[in-house]
Parts: structure tokens; sequence; C-alpha cells
């Protein structure tokens, strides 16, 4: 250890590119020693201060000005820059095993945080900040992107131009259509309906379709417990009518779980929170778990529901405005989409104005009208008694930043409630509902069209 070490600092005084390109990604506390520890300090500030390499001479000088040494401790920090001297080696070997050092000392320091953590002997965390503590360790890199120059890097950019993007597919075509083959990582998506109408159908069906296109599925809920999730998934993916699944016997419960066991290789988590209790840091707590715990880790999160989630930012009883509040909630979601590299989905509630209405517009969003500015794709379930009675739901876009929300502005999808499903179904019959305007044709090749979900299913 002690030889990288003193090649880090080395090179660090005798190596301007190393020197730039590491020195941001380096702590004093991953040196062992500390006479090596009070260099690098010495080296940090200087270069913090003047943005040049200090010399030897430099380094004594300052080193002999700090008050939490004796001349001892000195000599010895002395004698260590005199043997600073440049011997050339490898670049690339130089910075990777750099990083694999600074990669090995933070998992070393954040282990020995966490046993202290244990024991009780740090007041100012929870044992809840141990997966988050070895997680940050784990990550550590050193990622010197700087951005993207517009003009010198065109070839990357045309290359992501052709570049499929992976999504999450939906099962419902006219959802493909108004997406441009489903949902991309990193981003945020909400459904807004009434009470009732089926926004946690909506999620649970999607999430039913998740798993059997053999993806990880990780559904939080703070409305319902866990096992009702699963009786609605149950209905869903064993084609029971939800009402008729306590009656199955368990032989044949059994046999249709195993047989949709063999159809998927995905794995769907529900976690359930007590209502308002928590908020994206615990979501975050509860994915650095399952990642080490269980070697899980989701394609896609839903959230049941954004509204009843809590802000890592405020407190539940303060006195910031709703408009605030939600709208934290969502950017703080929105941000852990970015950083877990999935989409997330979850709804919202209408306003008593919205609720019931045949029409629904982003003005009907409860409580904030800052969710629809973080969101990007915002949709509407309707319900009226004629759709009803017809088992159907009309859907309306309201925010799209993936396609022209003027396309296929409205649709229809069939709904059966019976078993939690959705489906898609013939919109000429509800064309007095629909658009009138000539829609576009939509240009998805055939070899992508998304699959029914249940074709060959036997249960």
């Amino acid at each position: 250890m002690e030889k990288v070490e003193f090649l880090v600092l080395k090179n660090l005084i005798n190596n301007e590119e190393y020197l730039r390109k590491v020195l941001p990604f380096l702590k004093g506390e991953y040196f062992e020693e500390t006479q090596y520890k009070i260099v690098f300090e010495e080296i940090s500030s200087f270069v913090n201060e003047y943005n040049e390499c200090p010399t030897k001479e430099v380094l004594k000088i300052e080193s002999e000005k700090r008050k939490d040494i004796n001349q001892e401790s000195y000599n010895q920090i002395s004698n260590l820059i005199d043997h600073l001297d440049e011997i050339p080696v490898e670049f690339e070997w130089l910075v990777n095993t750099t990083e694999k050092w600074c990669r090995d000392r933070a998992i070393y320091l954040a282990l020995l945080e966490s046993i202290s953590i244990a024991d009780g002997g740090n007041d100012k965390k929870t044992p809840d900040a141990i997966p988050s503590i070895l997680s940050d360790a784990l990550a550590v890199s050193f990622d010197n992107h700087v951005g993207h120059d517009y003009l010198e890097d065109y070839e990357l950019r045309y290359e992501s131009y052709h570049r499929k993007e992976d999504k999450i597919e939906f099962d419902l075509e006219y959802f493909n259509k108004i997406t441009k083959g489903g949902l991309p990582n990193k981003t945020l998506n909400i459904a807004l309906a009434g009470t009732g109408v089926g926004k946690s159908l909506f999620m649970c069906h999607q999430a039913s379709s998740v798993l059997l296109q053999g993806r990880n599925v990780l559904y939080i809920t703070m409305e319902m417990a866990e096992e009702k999730i699963a009786e609605r998934i149950d209905a869903n993916l064993l084609n029971v009518n939800i009402q008729d699944i306590c009656d199955l016997p368990k032989n044949m419960f059994e046999t249709k779980v195993n047989n949709l066991a063999k159809k998927t290789q995905g794995t769907l988590i529900i976690k359930e929170y007590p209502t308002a209790s928590a908020h994206a840091g615990h979501f975050k707590s509860l994915l650095n778990e399952l990642a080490l715990k269980k070697s899980f880790r989701p394609d896609i999160i839903f959230i049941d529901y954004l509204n009843i989630c809590a802000s890592s930012r405020y407190r539940g009883n303060s006195s910031v405005n709703s408009y605030s509040y939600i709208k934290a909630i969502a950017e703080e979601l929105r941000g852990l989409a970015v950083e877990a590299n999935v989409p997330i989905v979850s709804a919202t509630q209408t306003t008593r104005s919205g609720y019931g209405s045949s029409d629904v517009e982003l003005t009907d969003t409860s409580e904030s009208f800052g969710l629809p500015a973080t969101a990007d794709l915002m949709f509407a379930l309707i319900s009226t008694d004629e759709l009803e009675d017809l088992g159907q739901i009309m859907v309306k876009q309201l925010k799209n930043r993936y396609n022209d929300p003027t396309i296929h502005k409205r649709f229809i999808v069939g709904i059966d409630r019976a078993k939690m499903r959705l489906y898609d179904c013939e919109q000429s019959a509800q064309s007095d509902l629909l658009d009138n305007k000539k829609e576009e044709e939509y240009d998805y090749e055939e070899s992508q069209k998304p699959k029914k979900s249940f074709d060959g299913f036997k249960f």
C-alpha cells in the first residue's frame, strides 16, 4: 500500500497531466501514513490556490508552517519530500492503478464506518445509512467527462441518433405510439386520474407486462398493502378474477405461479411503506439493500403514488405550500430515476373539478401545477358512465417529451377490472370522443412492435 501512496505523491508533483486527471478524486483520508497525508494536503492546497504543481522546496516551506506537527514529524515529512523524484511510468497504467487504490481505500474506510455504526459508535448515522455508504465506496471512479463539444463531437452525436435506445415497452399499441416505442431510462412518467378510475390498475398491469418481458420490476406502494398489490398482479398474470383468487385450491395456485415462473427471467419485488413516511432517500437505500442482499437491480420502478410520498427537503408538517412540496417530491423522484438509470412510473390525483370529468387538463392536477413541469410524460385516465358500460377507459396526453402530444392526443384502451388488465381495442367506435385531426402514421418496424403479453400463455 505504501508503494502506491509513494507513487501517487511522486507523480502529483512531477506529472501535471496526471495531477489534473486524478487530484479531484483523491482524498487525504485515503493515505494511511500521517506524513503522506500531510504532503498530499499541502499539494492539494497549493494547486487549489495557485493552479500550479508545487516544487519540493515549496512543500517543505509550507509543511514547516503547520502548527499540528512537531520537529520530529517535520523531519519525516522533509525526508519523504526529498525522495519524491520523477521516475517515468506508463500513464494509463498509473491512472488505473491510482483509481483501484482509491476504490480499495474507499471500501476499506466504508467498512470501518459501517462497523462503527452497527456497534453504536456513531451517533450521527443510523444503520439505515450503511447500504448507501458501501454503495458510494463501490462507485468510486475517475470520471473526467467535462461535457459535449458541439462542433468536435459531431460523430458521437450522429452515432447516438442512430443507436437504438433501450426502452421499456408497453403491451398497449397506442402507448408505444405516443412514446415512440416505450419508456426511456432516467425519466418520470405520471398517470393522472380520480379515485377509483384506474391509477393503481394501470401500474399493476404495466408491472405485470414488464415482468413478462423478462425485466426486473420494483413496485413501491404507500396506499395499499404489499399483499393487495400482489393480489391485483395475481389476477392479471394468473388470468383469474380478483374476487375468485381466494377460492383457488393451493395446488392450482402453485401450478399457475410455477408456470408463470417458467415464462420469464424477470423478478418482481413489492415493497410497502406507510403513507407519507418515505421519500427518494429511502427508495435509494432500498435499491442499495436489494443490490447487496438479493443482487436485484430494477429495470423500472413503480411508485404508488406520488402525492403520498414524503420529501427529503421538507418535513410533512412544515409550512411550505403544496406547490413547492409536491414539486420537490417530483424532482426528487426524477433525480432518483436519473441516478438509478431507470424509468419511474407514478400517479397523482385529480382535483375535485377534474374528478368525474369527461375531459381533464393539466390544471386538474391535484395540489401542484409544478408536477407537470417536472414529468417527462403525463397523461390522464378518464372514465365516464358511457365508457364504463363499454369496458373502456380514455387516455389523454397532457405532456409528452418523447413525441408530439397532439398526435394521438386521445385514445381508448379496454379495461377488465375483474382481472386487473388493460388491452387494445378498436378506436373507431369512439370517434366522437377522440380528436378529429388526422393522426400521423406511426412508422414502427414490424420486428419491434410489442407482442401481446398473454399470447401463448396456458394456465
